[in-house]
Formats: C-alpha cells, sequence, structure tokens
C-alpha cells in the first residue's frame, strides 16, 4: 500500500468512528496549544477595518465570508463556537449580534442536522470592511477577490483531489481534497455532506473560510483524525437567506445598511 493510499485509509476509518469540536480559544491561544504548520508570513497590509473573511475573529473563531440578509451584513461563524441571539463583545467594544444556525427539520429524533456547520454574526457598522466584502484574506497566500456573478460552492460542485486552501488561525495550507460524504457520528451533530482535505487542523481553526481551486467552497468544521474536515458553502448560505457577498460593498452602502444594535 502506498503511502499515499495508507493515509487516505486512516482518514476514512476516522470518519467513521472519531472527531472533536475545534474549540475556539482564548485559553488554548494562551497556552500556546497550537500547531504551527503553515505558512503565517503576511503578503499583503491588513485593511482598515480588517477583513474577518480568513481571520481570525476576536472572542469568536475564525472567519468564513462576508454575506447579507436583506440589507444587513454579516460574517459566517461556525455554529459550535458562538450561541445564536448573544452579543459579542471585545474588551468592551460592541463587534455584532449572533444569528440562528443553519439547520435541517428531517432529522432523526433526539439529534441536531444541519446543511453547513455554520450561523451569522450581523456585524456592527464600524467593522464592516466596505470596498473589500467580496474578499477574502487568505495571509500569506494574499486576499482573494470574488468577482460579480461568482457562485458559492455546493456538495456536488466538488471532487477529490481538487485543491482546497485555507488561512484559519492566519496559517495558511493547502492540500487535495481526500474524500466527500455524510457525516453521520453517533453523538454529534449529523452533516449530509462533510469534505476531507489533507490539510493538517488544530484548535482554533473552526469557522475558517475554505475555497476550493480558488472558489468559495465551505467552512472547517471538524477534524478528521488530524485532517481538515469541512462544510459545504452553498447549502448553508441557501439555508439561512443568505446571498454571499460578491461585489465590494455587496450592492448596500453604511446608509442603506441595516445595523445590529449592542
Amino acid at each position: 500500500m502506498t503511502p499515499g493510499a495508507s493515509r487516505l485509509r486512516r482518514v476514512l476509518v476516522a470518519l467513521n468512528v472519531i472527531s472533536f469540536a475545534l474549540l475556539v480559544g482564548v485559553a488554548a491561544w494562551a497556552v500556546g496549544a497550537l500547531r504551527t504548520a503553515g505558512d503565517t508570513t503576511r503578503t499583503t497590509a491588513r485593511f482598515d477595518p480588517s477583513v474577518w473573511a480568513g481571520q481570525n475573529v476576536p472572542g469568536a473563531c475564525s472567519g468564513g465570508f462576508y454575506a447579507r440578509r436583506d440589507r444587513t451584513i454579516v460574517l459566517t461563524i461556525v455554529a459550535h463556537c458562538a450561541q445564536p441571539g448573544a452579543t459579542l463583545r471585545d474588551a468592551g467594544r460592541f463587534v455584532g449580534v449572533f444569528g440562528p444556525m443553519a439547520t435541517l427539520t428531517e432529522c432523526p429524533a433526539d439529534r441536531f442536522c444541519a446543511p453547513s456547520d455554520f450561523l451569522t454574526l450581523a456585524l456592527a457598522q464600524e467593522l464592516i470592511p466596505w470596498g473589500h466584502l467580496n474578499v477574502v484574506d487568505l495571509g500569506a497566500a494574499g486576499y482573494r477577490t470574488f468577482t460579480s456573478g461568482t457562485r458559492p460552492l455546493s456538495c456536488a460542485d466538488i471532487g477529490l483531489g481538487q485543491r482546497a486552501e485555507t488561512n484559519a488561525r492566519e496559517h495558511y495550507r493547502a492540500g487535495p481534497v481526500l474524500f466527500i460524504g455524510p457525516y453521520r457520528h453517533e453523538s454529534d451533530t449529523m452533516f449530509p455532506c462533510m469534505i476531507v482535505a489533507d490539510i493538517e487542523v488544530a484548535i482554533g481553526d473552526s469557522g475558517g473560510a475554505v475555497l476550493v481551486d480558488g472558489a468559495p467552497a465551505g467552512v472547517v468544521s471538524r477534524a478528521i483524525g488530524d485532517r481538515l474536515a469541512f462544510t459545504p458553502l452553498a447549502e448553508g448560505l441557501d439555508n439561512l437567506g443568505l446571498t454571499l457577498c460578491t461585489t465590494p460593498d455587496c450592492e448596500l452602502s453604511p446608509d442603506t445598511a441595516e445595523q445590529p444594535s449592542g
């Protein structure tokens, strides 16, 4: 058996028997528990306000993608790192309000099912990076800008061997897709689709934006073994009635956008 085949076999076995939530962590950051795999050398300056899509969000997990619901700008945040309806503050500063989680009504009794592992964070006006809402910050790999009409990928759009990349924890990593299939752990949230990529994963990666062959594809959701597993973006956006931002201001403006109260 080749090394690649052996690794894939271990990943497939792990998918059926183990998983753990990638908890954020102020505590984890403090004790230095994070792995250091990936490139951390930035190639671009940060905007002001910062683009949090692809980056760590103070007080929460890694940010995913900017989207809008009607006239409200939101950032996707992994569901297991936040409480729907809660207010997020950082050092006393109002950051935003968490919205509902993506959820599926057809689900076995006493279980929770979701199309993708995220909810939303409606951002305070001063933290919205107007002019850059169609951007994901991949740190060492630079900014990735989506053009008008860019379509978020669904599970069916993603294939084995395609190149996945993420910058969660501000550690840029990339690797091929190894596995695509349902996630049916006996005591965890059930997802119709989980995609595993050959990318090392660690505490704090949850929620990070994942691109596949350069397209917006999903958010980091689990560790399968020590490999990155993500849930697809399109299904979660549709479930929550969200539109991915593919223009600089997401068809809104500071004057027309609705603001959360905190």
